[in-house]
């Protein structure tokens, strides 16, 4: 009898993985991505204002940022199925009242308002749910023991498919059926990840509440005694700068400098995460040949040529093609951060520090925000072409300084 309980537990096991964890994290990471890029497309779709969609680009971004102080300790305390459930159910009611109430309202003060206040609801919302589901993934991994790296490598997917299918999605279903079409989706996604939320709090200890300056500090710490990785962050985030100026100007430049419609502006981003994922398979590849540095310099001067020459890019095509350039750039140099950092961070402070190197990294985006808000449209070229002038320089001084570290000139092989 004990052999075939076993056997019989084993063969469910797979379908409460992909019932309990890969759908929830496939419908909240299609949630995520349809929030992150089309809200902002939403924004200018009502209002007509380039200035009032950078703003709403901000302030998705800086609550974001806001959550990783306390969304961990509420995971810990109450959590992944209850804090997955209510952000999905608060995501899914603010995106339903956003869909009834746009409608009945004329463009002004009243629509501005709904589409401002439901950008910085839905940013704070979406990353609760995002770091329930990453917990989520994470219990179910340490689960699988020998296994995990399949689990991770799933999770990876879903996460790769829904970056390029959300943009597009959102992008489409706003041209195509109106904002409150793309909010019924969204809110349907939502649902559906409260629906399917894993039943893991039988599985999690209730944690010691951790303060948040302490585990900032001890990441801080690490990170000065790390001067590898410490510059190559600084490179980075110099880098996510432009990056993330570009993804706030996307839709001011499509739609009302090239003429394009807001499908056009999903499509481009699809298409750079594309880019990106043939860039990343290419550089794991090429890493344990070559080694980390030649990689990683190879990747920032392919990114940096790219924005250098984006400011300057006068038809649909041709910026499409150097978003994508510089996006696989960004995609090969991605994977030499997470390499590095596997490599140096020590186990017992990796948490503390990871978080300290994501806050740090995700910094520029609500300034990027702040930057589209405030200058104006005819001018978004010229400050485009300063901050890829930053991130070159920012990209050269940071490989330049790692250029004799051990830990990026040795392969893999």
């Amino acid at each position: 009898m004990r052999p075939r309980v076993g056997y019989r537990h084993a063969r469910r096991s797979v379908p409460t993985v992909l019932r309990g964890i890969y759908l929830p994290r496939s419908t909240d990471a299609a949630a995520f991505a349809m929030t992150t890029y089309g809200i902002p497309l939403l924004v200018l779709a009502t209002t007509d204002s380039a200035a009032l969609t950078g703003l709403a680009f901000a302030l998705e971004w800086v609550p974001r940022l806001g959550a990783f102080a306390f969304v961990g300790a509420l995971v810990d305390r109450h959590g992944t199925t209850a804090v997955l459930r209510y952000a999905s159910v608060g995501r899914a009611l603010v995106v339903l009242a956003a869909a009834f109430i746009l409608p009945t309202q004329e463009a002004g003060y009243g629509a501005t308002v709904t589409v401002m206040l439901l950008a910085a609801s839905t940013g704070i919302l979406t990353e609760c749910s995002y770091i329930a589901a990453e917990t989520a993934g994470g219990i179910a991994a340490r689960e699988a023991g020998d296994r995990a790296h399949r689990v991770q490598s799933v999770l990876l997917g879903i996460d790769q498919v829904a970056t390029l299918s959300g943009p597009a999605l959102a992008g489409f279903l706003l041209q195509w059926a109106g904002a409150a079409g793309m909010l019924i989706v969204i809110a349907a996604f939502s649902l559906l990840t409260s629906v399917l939320a894993p039943n893991q709090d039988h599985l999690v200890k209730p944690a010691v509440p951790q303060l948040v300056l302490k585990g900032l500090h001890i990441g801080w710490s690490t990170l000065r005694s790390l001067p590898a990785l410490g510059w190559l962050v600084t490179g980075l985030t110099v880098s996510n700068l432009t990056v993330g100026l570009l993804q706030a100007a996307a839709p001011v430049i499509i739609v009302k400098q090239l003429g394009h419609s807001t499908a056009d502006v999903g499509l481009i981003w699809s298409l750079a995460a594309v880019a990106s994922l043939i860039a990343v398979a290419l550089c794991r590849r090429a890493i344990d040949r070559f080694g980390l540095w030649p990689i990683g310099a190879v990747s920032a001067t392919i990114a940096a040529s790219a924005c250098l020459a984006v400011s300057f890019a006068d038809t649909y095509g041709s910026y499409l093609t150097l978003i994508a350039v510089l996006m696989a750039g960004e995609g090969g140099m991605t994977v030499v951060l997470r390499t590095l950092r596997s490599r140096l961070i020590p186990a017992d402070v990796f948490g503390a520090t990871l978080s300290l190197t994501i806050l740090l990294l995700l910094l520029p985006f609500p300034l990027a925000g702040v930057l589209v808000a405030t200058v104006p449209p005819a001018q978004l070229g010229h400050v485009t072409t300063l901050c890829a002038a930053l991130q070159a320089l920012g990209l050269f001084a940071a490989f330049a300084r790692l250029r004799t570290t051990p830990a990026l000139r040795t392969s893999l092989a």
